[in-house]
């Protein structure tokens, strides 16, 4: 069961980057509402990608 929350982790992961930078480049989910908020889910979205990335390693 961990391995799989952290796999479900970088999923998230991934689609928290997703649409926050498709909404940093084309404005559209979100029509751009800030800029700052697009670039603090992006970093929030790698450090969990990482943080996901780095458990599934320590479980093998």
């Amino acid at each position: 069961m961990p391995k799989v929350m952290t796999i479900v982790g970088l999923v998230v992961s991934g689609l928290i980057a997703l649409v926050f930078l498709v909404d940093l480049a084309l404005g559209l989910p979100f029509n751009r509402a800030s800029t700052t908020m697009d670039i603090s889910f992006l970093i929030c979205a790698v450090l969990l990608a990482y943080m996901s990335w780095t458990t599934m390693k320590e479980q093998v």
